[in-house]
């Protein structure tokens, strides 16, 4: 007896054209939305405490930054035609002028708010930041208060995306971080942390 076949499924990988088309079209009205790898993310809403520790960030960093290096929150990094993440922060090397023309393509730092999306943020957003080339990659661990400091990225064809860290380099109070761009800038982790 034979068995009928299933037609077979595929998923649809989006275009950041496509993407940006969808956007204008209202389709992600009032959704926090990122394109990572053709896949569209749809994100659950932030909890007081992952809002409010972006927030510190917006009070913490700035001061602390020279000149050309330009802090942004939760704005997009374009990573190639299929990837736009938004990471919660990252330091640029460009003045708001410069990013007129177009999202930046590299940052010296990306710092994830990780409750919830812990584990999405360690392997998928990790590997892609490693691909890209993102030479330090911070998570403010809210699940187990602390910052999981990632450096030194590497191919590796095991990762979600050919990519990881070679380092990780967990920390919690009174440790202090330099950023690796900034190192005269020294932070105490319990200035990250609530």
């Amino acid at each position: 007896m034979r068995t009928k076949q299933q037609p077979r499924t595929k998923t649809r990988r989006w275009t950041k054209a496509e993407y940006y088309r969808l956007g204008e079209l209202g389709f992600f009205h009032g959704q926090r939305v990122e394109l990572v790898e053709g896949k569209l993310m749809v994100h659950s809403p932030q909890k007081s405490l992952h809002a409010g520790i972006i927030e510190l960030l917006t009070e913490v960093l700035p001061p602390l930054m020279p000149p050309r290096h330009k802090l942004r929150i939760q704005l997009p990094l374009d990573l190639g035609q299929t990837s736009e993440p938004e990471p919660d922060c990252t330091i640029v090397l460009a003045t708001s002028r410069q990013n007129l023309a177009g999202h930046p393509t590299s940052a010296v730092l990306v710092i994830e708010v990780a409750d919830s999306s812990l584990s999405y943020d360690r392997r998928r957003k990790g590997s892609l930041y490693a691909r890209a080339g993102i030479q330090d990659y911070w998570i403010i661990n809210l699940v187990d208060n602390r910052v999981e400091v990632y450096r030194d990225p590497i191919p590796d064809a095991a990762a979600r995306y050919g990519h990881r860290y070679a380092s990780r380099v967990d920390l919690v109070p009174p440790a202090t971080i330099a950023p690796l761009a900034l190192p005269g800038v020294i932070l105490a982790v319990a200035s990250l942390l609530p």
